[in-house]
């Protein structure tokens, strides 16, 4: 299923580490409501696109955070998402997908090609969503270093 700007965003269950969640805690998608939110889908902590990603969001985090919430999101453990947070010092949380059914919800879980071979894993890929919980604009196949400034430009 893609998601498209009008949409409401899937229901949903999961942890989440770092920002305001010390530890581990139990979100949902009521987590993203209330407040204009960012969500972005990344394939895994600590490769060097991903690096690239988060830290940009990271270097422009005062500006992201005085227009929106926001959360990275990928289908690594817990406890790869703190240690990745902990590494690069990122302000925001991260939310654990290991089954990746959040992934399959928001339709960022893809077949994927490298070196010959192919694969299911995730699309990079971010959302914007309202405070009303329905995705306001959609960033598919984000480029990691292009990736702060389009959000930017959607919040």
């Amino acid at each position: 299923m893609s998601l498209s700007p009008g949409s409401p965003i899937p229901s949903f269950k999961a942890f989440a580490v770092g920002g305001e969640f010390q530890q581990a805690t139990e979100i949902s998608e009521a987590d993203l409501s209330g407040r204009i939110t960012v969500l972005y889908f990344y394939p895994k902590d600590d490769t060097p696109g991903c690096t690239t990603q988060a830290c940009a969001i990271r270097d422009g985090w005062s500006e992201i955070s005085k227009r929106a919430k926001l959360f990275g999101a990928s289908v690594d453990p817990i406890r790869s998402h703190e240690k990745f947070i902990r590494k690069h010092q990122l302000p925001f949380p991260l939310i654990s997908d290991e089954s990746h059914a959040i992934a399959e919800a928001f339709g960022v879980w893809v077949e994927k090609k490298l070196y010959g071979k192919t694969y299911m894993g995730t699309e990079r890929t971010t959302f914007v969503i309202g405070p009303d919980g329905i995705i306001r604009a959609v960033l598919p196949k984000v480029k990691p270093d292009e990736h702060l400034e389009q959000v930017l430009e959607h919040l």
